[in-house]
């Protein structure tokens, strides 16, 4: 990732104090300036809208094209098997920045049974992402919608995990927080009283949803804004991140809603960083150094995807070409049964379940279970038990040698 090209404020205050002043008012007063209706740090807050941050919105938009594109390309079966793989991800992911354990195995299973409303702690958490496929509508128009949101996917994991810490407000916390670091050093004082909270997020509300502002902005201030009120005593960073990948869901392709977590693990220091930077009183209410380094995520996010996409499909035609020479390989029923399982090897969390072979394949029970049998009995499959069902694999290491460091051609060809 670069380091954006905008100089700080809050690096020239002391020893050139002079041309901190100059360049605060020459941002106030240029054509990129954009007011907003927030107070930080005791100044009103603003953005520049300036042409490099507008070449960052070019190139996402040009790599979202190249996603769903490549999404277009691959089976239907398989894109959904990596979704949900993605999915995953970005829960455990986003529940591991804040401290919180859980494993993929987990959240596989209450993904498995979203009917069921499995009474685990993470329940909540994996509806409301897994919602964000179907593109459903999300109403966040006021302090109470923030709340809602916050008790459908939080509020029965933090009675269970730390009563101390549910709301206690009228929509919010009653009490002071403090933000601190891994060091425990307090960083940030979180909006007080809650009077002053529930102003503060329903103005940044209004900024998220301000129409005269790029979407991606939007998106990047309003997270901005989120964690510098801190409303509730735990569960903030979650939440946020959640809003983040809903919004970027409708804005972008939806499975961009599950890749933000993993680019901000992997760049955490800047990531607080860039909090840091702009809760500076120093910084004069300029959001545009965070906006700066949002969107450098959301980038690196599109061109990690992009490269995970082609290689994937890459992969799945590369060892297509193996599948005739499989056993009963040139007989349809099993070619076709190799090519989901295939599938299930190449882009799913675990493989696919019998119930989906079943549905899939149109055949019965024990015709499925025959089949599966034979090919156990040849190597070709890898089985995997989790709770009571199984799920199954093609076993990569009998067809081709390994895609690993092979240069297929592109999917075009």
């Amino acid at each position: 990732m670069k380091n954006f090209n905008y100089k700080l404020l809050s690096g020239l205050y002391y020893n050139h104090y002079d041309e901190y002043l100059e360049l605060y008012n020459k941002r106030i007063h240029s054509s990129e300036y954009v007011p907003l209706d927030f107070t930080i740090a005791d100044s009103p807050a603003f953005f520049l809208e300036t042409s490099e941050l507008m070449k960052t919105v070019v190139e996402i938009a040009r790599l979202d094209k190249e996603i769903a594109k490549l999404s277009a390309l691959l089976p239907k079966i398989a894109l959904q098997q990596y979704i949900n793989k993605c999915l995953i991800d970005e829960i455990v992911i986003t529940n591991n920045i804040e401290g919180v354990y859980s494993t993929r195995k987990e959240i596989g299973e209450i993904l498995d049974d979203l009917e069921g409303k499995s009474k685990n702690r993470f329940f909540g958490l994996v509806n409301k992402y897994a919602a964000l496929q179907s593109k459903e509508d999300l109403s966040i128009n006021t302090s109470q919608d923030i709340r809602t949101l916050y008790d459908e996917m939080f509020l029965s994991e933090i009675r269970e995990e730390d009563p101390k810490d549910v709301p206690d407000g009228q929509i919010f916390r009653k009490d002071h927080v403090d933000v601190v670091n891994a060091t425990q050093r307090v960083i940030h004082h979180g909006a007080y009283p809650e009077s002053e909270i529930i102003r503060s997020m329903d103005k940044a509300i209004k900024i998220l949803n301000a129409e005269n502002i790029e979407p991606l902005f939007r998106i990047a201030i309003f997270h901005y804004l989120f964690g510098y009120i801190h409303p509730f005593y735990n569960g903030n960073g979650r939440l946020n991140r959640f809003i983040s990948s809903y919004y970027l869901a409708h804005t972008l392709e939806p499975i961009m809603g599950y890749r933000l977590s993993y680019t901000i693990k992997e760049n955490i220091n800047r990531y607080y960083k860039s909090f840091r930077i702009v809760n500076d009183k120093k910084n004069k209410g300029d959001i545009t150094p965070f906006i700066f380094t949002y969107l450098d995520f959301i980038k690196e996010s599109s061109i990690t995807l992009k490269e995970k996409l082609e290689e994937k499909a890459n992969a799945l035609k590369y060892y297509s070409k193996s599948l005739e020479s499989l056993p009963y390989g040139n007989d349809d029923k099993y070619k076709t049964l190799y090519f989901y399982l295939l599938q299930a090897a190449l882009f799913s969390e675990i493989g696919i379940s019998t119930n989906d072979l079943l549905q899939y394949l149109q055949i019965s029970r024990p015709t499925l279970q025959k089949r599966l049998r034979f090919l156990d009995e040849s190597d070709l499959l890898i089985t995997i038990r989790r709770e009571t069902n199984k799920f199954y694999q093609l076993n990569l290491d009998k067809l081709l040698p390994s895609f690993k460091g092979q240069v297929p051609g592109s999917l075009e060809r």
